[in-house]
């Protein structure tokens, strides 16, 4: 059947305006997308159908969908064809809340979501393994017994307890038992449970370190837990709990400033737990994202009887999975199973025993080890980012993780270049957003490398580029690879 505008497929009421074909349909393109007209998901006319229409030359249409891939507005699927990316209109945007977002960038400004994310404490969502999770929940499914979906042990399902125990004794040299493991909704919900029962148990006071997430010492506070500041320095957390029983660490990797707590640190936060009868909490956030150095092994294994291990799958798989697991010492197991049964948080059986299965099979492990070397590119381009501006600022905490600190030099303020990058529709958050007290001197940035997806990361990147030879070096040149012509456009788009 010959082609004609009866059977085109989909219809694009595009007018490019302009004297340059390629820019006018690149702009007629993205207004299309902001105002909401071409849908998220929306799979566009093929290249060869597009140019037809318009009447200009396939190549062109090709361009322009390669540069708003580049930038974020398109998603290209191999073998299936172009596709609107999933951006959230203005008009359709969520409020924004603590609970949901603890990590939310300072990037939007006048209500505008922004284009691209480098605020740390999240992975790329478009990296999660799915056909590998739809093949362990149909092995999942075909072989559990029919009681696994009743009502469950408020710890979790047997099935799942066991294989963490295994994989935490093999891969963070946890020593757990499968009786002494809960299965919670994420570590928030596992905090949460753990104040509440430490506060039951006559505890008033908890250590934190002064560097870290603001929702964890909200929820410590509304168990009425009062909270003693833990100063940190480059060798971490400085163990000065004072009247506290009960400390939270990030040891493995410290959030946000990611160094390692050093050994005689981590010896001294046990000396003191036996010596008072404390308790250490162990917040094991990222501990699979290791890269230049070797693994650090968990401190619960020094004292299984006085460290609460809390890991969760939020940043190696997904965190609306709402999966994590805390493994305790035995005199508060029966505590925190009967907080779980009353606050009525347990997670779905199905996705427990999916991810079982996914661990028993070795998926869990393979897509670690594809994730960390993912992971491992996107912070080397990162780095290679940064190191044009080397004389002027300093990079630190990239041996593991999923975020670096990059201290900016004595007198450049965080909200500035917070500002000039929110311009450039860049999201980033200073090292003052995790930080109790007075504000660092000087002044950094923690950026994160797991979002935004790859195919728009670069653009992110060069976003990043322009911001700091900006606000660090005013009047400098642009840097190679970044005319001055297209930062401009950025800060347009």
């Amino acid at each position: 059947m010959p082609r004609t505008w009866a059977n085109s497929g989909l219809d694009l009421h595009l007018e490019p305006a302009g004297t340059r074909i390629r820019a006018g349909l690149e702009t007629a393109l993205r207004d299309a997308v902001r105002e909401g007209r071409l849908a998220p998901g929306t799979r566009l006319p093929a290249s060869r159908t597009l140019a037809g229409d318009l009447g200009i030359a396939r190549n062109t249409v090709t361009e322009a969908y390669s540069q708003l891939v580049a930038e974020g507005w398109l998603l290209p699927r191999p073998g299936s064809g172009t596709y609107v990316a999933e951006l959230i209109p203005v008009s359709r945007a969520p409020a924004a809340t603590a609970a949901a977002a603890p990590h939310s960038g300072q990037g939007a400004i006048a209500g505008r979501p922004p284009r691209y994310d480098l605020t740390p404490g999240r992975s790329d969502l478009a990296a999660f393994p799915r056909s590998a999770w739809l093949a362990a929940a149909r092995r999942a499914l075909a072989t559990a017994p029919a009681h696994a979906l009743g009502y469950t042990d408020p710890r979790g399902l047997p099935e799942l307890r066991t294989v963490i125990a295994e994989y935490l004794a093999r891969a963070r040299g946890v020593r757990a038992d499968p009786g002494r493991v809960v299965i919670c909704a994420g570590f928030t919900q596992g905090w949460g449970l753990i104040c509440g029962v430490l506060h039951n148990r006559g505890v008033r006071s908890i250590a934190m370190e002064t560097h870290g997430v603001a929702d964890h010492r909200r929820i410590a506070e509304s168990h009425r837990l009062q909270i003693r500041d833990l100063p940190v320095d480059r060798d971490g957390a400085v163990i000065e709990p004072h009247d506290a029983r009960a400390i939270l660490l990030t040891p493995a990797h410290q959030f946000p400033l990611g160094m390692a707590l050093a050994p005689p640190r981590r010896a001294h936060a046990i000396a003191w737990a036996k010596e008072h009868s404390g308790f250490v909490i162990e917040d094991d956030y990222d501990g699979e994202f290791r890269y230049d150095r070797r693994p650090v092994g968990a401190l619960q294994a020094l004292a299984p009887e006085h460290v609460v291990y809390a890991g969760t799958a939020s940043k190696s798989l997904a965190p609306g999975l709402r999966l994590g697991w805390l493994v305790l010492p035995a005199e508060l197991v029966d505590s925190v199973a009967e907080a779980q049964a009353l606050a009525l948080g347990g997670v779905s059986a199905i996705d427990q025993l999916t991810l079982a299965q996914l661990i028993a099979s070795g998926g869990y492990d393979r897509h670690i080890r594809r994730a960390r070397q993912t992971q491992r590119r996107r912070r080397d381009q990162l780095l290679g980012t940064v190191a044009r501006h080397s004389k002027h600022i300093r990079i630190s905490g990239i041996a593991a993780g999923l975020h670096a600190l990059v201290t900016l030099p004595t007198g450049v303020s965080e909200a500035a270049v917070i500002e000039a990058a929110a311009k450039r529709g860049l999201a980033l958050d200073g090292l003052a957003r995790f930080t109790t007290g007075k504000p660092p001197q000087p002044g950094a940035l923690v950026i994160g490398y797991g979002t935004p997806p790859q195919h728009s990361y670069t653009a992110a990147l060069a976003r990043l580029d322009a911001t700091l030879t900006e606000t660090i070096r005013p009047g400098a040149p642009p840097t190679q690879g970044q005319p001055r012509r297209r930062a401009s456009a950025a800060s347009r788009s």
